[in-house]
């Protein structure tokens, strides 16, 4: 099983998504933005950063590296792509997930820790954390407000798709919101379940000198599916 984190000019996550997948025994390597095939590859992850110095808007020069092509590619055949932080940004701008990440309200970079909600359990990336489960995990990001209209966010809540709410240590959604997100969303998934973006890094959260060790939960997530006989996991 190998996993490839994609480095495009600016990138600064790529090395600490490598060194988590690493320590939890999952093959990983960079892959450059100009490569044009993933096909040896189980699962992508578009990591954090600053792609292209996030000029014009976040996510907006990325989208157009010739790697997203072959991403768009492998997500539609079924592929599993995670999107974190600048990933999520180039996801949306790439249509592979619906809605925008926009500037947070108030206009301030956000650096601290953050309460996350998992909303469902039915996905490869969450299957192994049940529904309302608390994570602690960090966020990093001045563009991180997900906006949605409201036929969108109507689709998502009824087909199951927001993952992860932004909440308080007791799980209530009041008053928890750090960047003005629409319904609190920090994370969502496609249609087909296989491409998900999250705002807070939890790559960032897979070793106890971090402080958690929460974000270990989606990759050991993504592993076990990718194990799981195909007759299981479709």
């Amino acid at each position: 099983m190998k996993f490839a984190v994609l480095q495009f000019p600016a990138s600064n996550c790529d090395q600490d998504a490598v060194y988590a997948l690493r320590s939890l025994q999952i093959d990983a390597e960079t892959v450059w933005h100009k490569t044009s095939d993933l096909s040896g590859y189980d699962a992508v992850v578009l990591p954090g950063g600053f792609s292209y110095g996030d000029y014009l808007r976040s996510g907006a020069i990325a989208r157009f590296s010739p790697i997203m092509q072959e991403v768009v590619r492998v997500a539609k055949e079924g592929k599993l792509v995670i999107g974190i932080c600048n990933g999520f940004q180039i996801l949306t701008e790439a249509r592979l997930l619906p809605g925008a990440l926009v500037r947070n309200q108030g206009l301030h970079f956000r650096c601290e820790h953050v309460f996350l909600r998992v909303e469902s359990p039915s996905s490869p990336f969450t299957h192994l954390i049940p529904s309302g489960t608390l994570l602690n995990l960090p966020i990093a990001h001045g563009e991180g407000c997900y906006y949605a209209d409201e036929a969108t966010l109507r689709e998502l809540n009824a087909e199951g798709r927001v993952l992860l709410r932004y909440a308080d240590a007791q799980g209530r959604l009041n008053a928890s919101n750090p960047n003005g997100s629409c319904e609190n969303i920090a994370g969502i998934c496609n249609q087909q379940r296989n491409v998900f973006g999250l705002m807070p890094h939890p790559e960032r959260a897979c070793d106890p000198l971090l402080g958690s060790t929460d974000g270990a939960k989606f990759f050991q997530s993504m592993m076990e599916y990718l194990q799981m006989p195909r007759s299981v996991t479709h």
